[in-house]
């Protein structure tokens, strides 16, 4: 259950991060309202204070967080943009995931 927990945390977190940067390109390259960089603004610090719920070293949880916003990216492309992965997208993403799932659940001393 802590490895589901934790992905999903990864998970959230790439959300936060992904909405807190659409927003403002939203407004710079599509001429929407600059009332958007609030939601921003706010996604974007929701995404800092996520990053500090995860119970181990922050350079492996930047390090294994990369792996699952490869993901999350990869949906949003689908789901907000509207554009179909590859099946390259779907390889590297796999690989991504992969890369988190062992840095962050491999065994450790104590």
């Amino acid at each position: 259950m802590t490895e589901l927990k934790t992905v999903g945390l990864f998970a959230l977190t790439a959300l936060a991060e992904i909405v807190g940067c659409y927003l403002p390109y939203l407004w710079l390259r599509e001429g929407k309202s600059i009332w958007l960089l609030v939601p921003a603004v706010c996604s974007l610090a929701a995404f800092v204070w996520l990053l500090t719920l995860h119970p181990t070293a922050v350079g492996r949880v930047y390090a294994a967080y990369g792996g699952v916003y490869v993901v999350m990216a990869i949906l949003w492309l689908w789901t907000v943009d509207g554009i179909r992965p590859t099946t390259w997208d779907i390889l590297g993403s796999a690989v991504a995931l992969c890369g988190m799932a062992i840095i962050m659940f491999a065994p450790r001393s104590a």
